[in-house]
Parts: structure tokens; sequence; C-alpha cells
């Protein structure tokens, strides 16, 4: 056991923007042939230098699309006049890793098809090759998204779910942005793969209660390992504990079959296996990795189109973390 250091909808016209009839999953075959292999080239030697990039790329494609849409807004560095999304308490966490392997496929993309891709679009297909990169299942990626225009800290309060909030409010949050309980437990398995600090959880190992030093909720055995492994994090905030301790570099069910197990590490995890609303469905995922990677997919599929704007909205930006 190691630790790291360091619902569909029916029909997809009722969800989309009707910006959404412009993409198309051959958008680059002619205005940039090389697109699919760069991506496909960048996120190899990333991922294999950094085995971390792929969850760390995955959350940040969640952070993105949860508050503007998928507008790449969330790459945008802050400047003087402006606080920009990724500064936001909540985004402070996000890794460097992700950020960096966008940037090195923007601009390997810049010398062959200048002025051409998106970082929406590198962003949403890096994370799907990711995913399938290291075991997950693949979907479609539909193309030609362009970059937002505005990226405020002041406005992520709020719409995205934290690790300490009771799950009616995650549920709340994702139904706000039209997506069921099914599907949020589904996008909710992105867990199997990455690592939280010790920070976000030592509320719930460390005197916890008059009764315990640790919530119930955790198999003890775990709870203990957890605050051993997170013993120094008040002096070392960098200290984290994969989300997955069993198959924590591969993207799998694992995480579902935790859950009952007592071995989810942060409060939502424990909070999917105890709700009613959302039991069900981990059980289902538990029981079927088929069924969690169909719907995993489609759930992605889904918020990957997520407030697009395509046409003559936005821009296609010259570098990701700045407008033009």
């Amino acid at each position: 056991m190691a630790f790291l250091q360091i619902l569909f909808l029916t029909s997809l016209s009722l969800f989309f923007s009707p910006s959404h009839s412009q993409l198309s999953l051959d958008y680059y075959k002619q205005k940039c042939p090389a697109f699919e292999q760069t991506i496909r080239d960048t996120i190899t030697n990333k991922q294999i230098t950094s085995p971390t990039t792929a969850a760390a790329t995955l959350r940040l494609f969640f952070h993105d699309c949860l508050i503007n849409g998928c507008d790449a807004s969330i790459l945008i560095s802050s400047t003087p006049f402006n606080s920009a999304e990724r500064d936001a308490d909540i985004n402070l966490s996000l890794p460097g890793d992700a950020f960096d392997v966008i940037v090195r496929a923007k601009t390997a993309l810049e010398l062959t098809c200048p002025n051409t891709v998106s970082c929406a679009d590198i962003l949403a297909v890096a994370t799907r090759d990711l995913v399938t990169m290291v075991g997950g299942p693949y979907y479609n990626v539909l193309l030609g998204r362009r970059d937002g225009l505005v990226s405020k800290s002041n406005s992520v309060e709020g719409k995205l779910p934290r690790p300490t909030m009771p799950m009616s409010q995650i549920i709340n949050i994702f139904k706000s942005n039209g997506f069921s309980i099914q599907e949020m437990v589904a996008l909710s398995g992105a867990h199997t793969i990455g690592f939280s600090h010790c920070k976000e959880f030592s509320s719930g190992i460390y005197n916890f209660s008059n009764v315990s030093q640790y919530d119930r909720e955790y198999n003890p055995r775990f709870a203990q390992g957890l605050q051993q492994a997170c013993k120094d994090f008040t002096k070392n905030p960098t200290l984290s504990v994969f989300n997955d301790i069993m198959t924590p570099n591969k993207f799998d069910n694992m995480y579902f079959q935790n859950l009952p197990k007592g071995l989810g590490l942060l409060r939502s995890d424990h909070g999917l296996y105890s709700d009613p609303n959302t039991k069900q469905f981990v059980e289902m995922y538990a029981a079927d990795q088929n069924k969690f990677f169909q719907a995993f997919a489609k759930a992605m599929e889904k918020l990957s189109v997520y407030k697009v704007q395509t046409g003559r909205q936005g821009e296609i930006r010259h570098r990701c973390d700045a407008f033009n």
C-alpha cells in the first residue's frame, strides 16, 4: 500500500447550445492535419516523465468547464488588472504538470499550424488521450471550440464541488449545470487516478470527535495509515495521498470498489456511498467496470461541449495563458 508524497440526456440537442452544431470530429482535418498526432506525442512524453499528468489534466478540464464552459479560461494568468480563475482559492492546488502539458502542445501546434488550434480544443483532446493512455475509456471529442475572453477569480466560488461539502450540495452544483446524479457519480470516478493533499481530509483523521480520533467512515487501518502519512502536513503542505490506494495509476473501477470498504479518502468520497441518492450508482459501477466506463465516456462527451464558444465567439489565442 503506497502513499504518495508530494445521464447523459436522451437527446443531445436538448443540452447543447446552438453553437454546438458548428463542432465536428474532423474540424482540423484540412486546417491542421498534424493536430491529433502532435497532441498524442506531447501527452505521451509528458505522462512518461510525470505520471501524475493524466489526473492533473483531467482535474484541470473539470475546473475549466464547470465555470464558464469549456473555453480554456482556467489557463489564463492573472495580471495587475485582472485576478484570473486559476488564482481562485479552490484552483491554487491545480498541479503545474497539467498547465505545462497544454503549453507544450500549444507551442508545438503554433509551429506547424499557426493561429489555428484553440487552447480549449487542446485541453479537451489532451484530457481524453491521457485518460485513455492510463487505461480509461476512449470517447469522441467534437472540435471547433474558441477560447474564452473572460477569466475572473471571483466567478469561481460555489461553482466547483469541494471535498468537504455535503453530498446534497455537490449534487446541486452538478444539477445546476445540467448533469444528473448518475452522471455526477460517473464523473466522480475520475478519483480512480490522482492524489489529494492531506489538508483536504485532515479534519477526518485527526481529533475528529470526543470518542474517536478519526471519522468512523474510514477503515480503521486505513485511517491509521493516513495519520502516519500525513503527520507532518502542517509543516509540509505538499504531503499527499493517492485517491485510489489500490491501483493509483490505473483508470479503472477500483475507486468505487474501495468506498464500501472504508477506503475512500475524502469526505465527498464517503458521501457517495452513504447518501441513498448516489449509493446505487456506486454499487453499480463497483460491480461492473464496463458500465462505469460507458457512463463516464458519455458524461465526458457531454461535459466537453458544455457552453462551448464557436464561430465568431471568443478567439484563437496565440498563447494559452494570455488573451490576444
